[in-house]
């Protein structure tokens, strides 16, 4: 992991499933991109996991429900289209 690796702050959603994810700088990524970002050691607290051929992220267990992906808020991917890099 880096040392300036960024935080999951949100999700970016679309029709109810995610589609990509709001970092801790302000900058929206795609699904794609996040998992990426963290096999590259980009964004700390996640892991990835694979369902049906694809890969995701998902939190890692640390004892804090509130960091928990499931539980952070989430935006439409019109409005993340805005800070996307």
């Amino acid at each position: 992991m880096t040392s300036d690796a960024k935080d999951i702050v949100g999700l970016v959603k679309s029709k109810g499933r995610i589609t990509g994810y709001q970092l801790s700088d302000g900058e929206t990524v795609s699904k794609e991109q996040g998992v990426a970002m963290a096999k590259a050691g980009d964004i700390q607290g996640v892991g990835i996991a694979h369902r049906n051929g694809s890969e995701y992220l998902k939190s890692l267990p640390d004892g804090n429900e509130g960091n928990n992906l499931g539980n952070l808020p989430s935006i439409s991917e019109g409005h993340a289209a805005q800070n996307r890099k």
